[in-house]
């Protein structure tokens, strides 16, 4: 059974978002299953697509709106009130329907699409209409957007935002309309998204790496806690204001926090222990030097990767519980706390008492369990053969 796999950016190999963890994961995992996968997208400016034999690249894109000009923004912004479409899907309008069309063509035949998020999918809808469908929801979009609206500091922004969770409602119920299943990478978002039956959807849990990751004895430590993430992406950048503004000035002042990734000009914390490092060579690496992990999401919805990670190596960590959505199993090591002063508290703690754990029981429940999520959803397009689980 040949599958395309439809996605706003093809896997590069870099692996550097959450996105493009949690697609190696899938996809791997429907390959497992016994289902041919070519997947078919853009690449990121100067990137390549890392499987090329199995990939069908439509040109080049950068859809970062944080690093677009003020004219591309407001190019973006005509053309999404002129077509119809959602921001987030306009920029990827770079190439016409039939273009697209064209590319379906080429990867020559196949029996189904899986639609990978809404970006792509919502670009172009009538595309994907003439075969079954699997459609995978990373998140629910435009709870997101909602969210993103409240939090949006002008009037303009907020605007945008609530058009933007509008039309995202509409192609969200339409795609897991026509779809033949849904996967979900939280129990939650399959109530929100209307598929919460087990006839139409399932909850993927993921993996970020192949392998569990090894333990190679005693970690260096070389700060209190470490958060690294894509601070320009809202939910991420509204987790991070709440930390800094609700739970830094608790901490005491020698409590050493190192924050990585790319950093909004508009973020400062006046603690001292607060370090920004933006860009790290190898972000396993880094979290691996501190002693707790905080796990701060407070809005959004699907899976946090971060917080997935964690519990794969074995680290300690505070979390909201909004970091644990998606999550099955939370190891012993990880404290659960929505209260800013109790989230201060048990960072303190574990920072003074480091607890590592085994983190290879909770990899293989994961890919085990997205094993058999995936055969389901599979056996509803009709592409695993009976031999797969012999």
């Amino acid at each position: 059974m040949h599958l395309l796999f439809a996605t706003s950016i093809v896997p590069d190999g870099a692996l550097a978002s959450g996105y493009e963890i949690a697609n190696a994961a899938i996809i791997a995992a429907l390959r497992r299953a016994g289902a041919r996968v070519t997947v078919v997208g853009f690449t990121w400016p100067g990137k390549a697509a890392a499987d090329p034999e199995n990939t069908v690249v439509l040109g080049a894109v950068d859809v970062r709106t944080e690093s677009a000009s003020p004219l591309q923004k407001l190019v973006w912004v005509g053309k999404a009130m002129f077509s119809g479409l959602t921001f987030a899907s306009v920029k990827l309008r770079a190439v016409s329907s039939h273009d697209v069309q064209a590319a379906l063509e080429r990867a020559g035949p196949f029996d189904g699409y899986v639609l990978n998020s809404v970006q792509f999918a919502g670009a172009f809808e009538r595309v994907f209409e003439d075969r079954p469908s699997i459609f995978v929801a990373h998140n629910v979009e435009h709870l997101s957007a909602r969210e993103n609206a409240v939090a949006a500091a002008g009037i303009f922004q907020r605007l945008l935002f609530r058009r933007e969770a509008r039309l995202l409602k509409l192609v969200e119920e339409r795609l897991c309309r026509r779809a033949r299943f849904v996967f979900t990478l939280a129990e939650e978002d399959r109530g929100a998204l209307g598929v919460a039956s087990d006839d139409r959807s399932a909850v993927l849990p993921l993996v970020t790496c192949a392998t569990a990751p090894v333990r190679n004895g005693r970690r260096a430590i070389d700060c209190d806690a470490a958060l690294i993430g894509t601070w320009t992406w809202q939910p991420n950048r509204i987790g991070l204001d709440w930390f800094l503004g609700k739970v830094v000035p608790h901490l005491r002042p020698g409590f050493r926090i190192r924050i990585a990734g790319h950093m909004p000009s508009s973020v400062t914390s006046a603690h001292p222990g607060v370090e920004f490092v933006g860009r790290v060579a190898d972000a396993r690496a880094f979290v691996r030097g501190a002693a707790v992990i905080p796990l701060i999401s407070t809005a959004g919805s699907g899976v946090q990767l971060k917080t997935i990670e964690t519990f794969e190596l074995g680290l300690p960590s505070v979390a909201t519980s909004r970091s644990l959505r998606g999550i099955g199993h939370r190891p012993d090591n990880c404290v659960v706390t929505d209260d800013p002063a109790g989230f201060a508290k048990a960072l303190e703690a574990a920072a003074a008492d480091i607890n590592d754990v085994d983190g290879s029981t909770f990899h293989r429940r994961q890919v085990k369990a997205l094993d058999a999520a995936v055969r389901v959803g599979l056996e509803k397009i009709g592409a695993v053969r009976q031999e797969v689980f012999a």
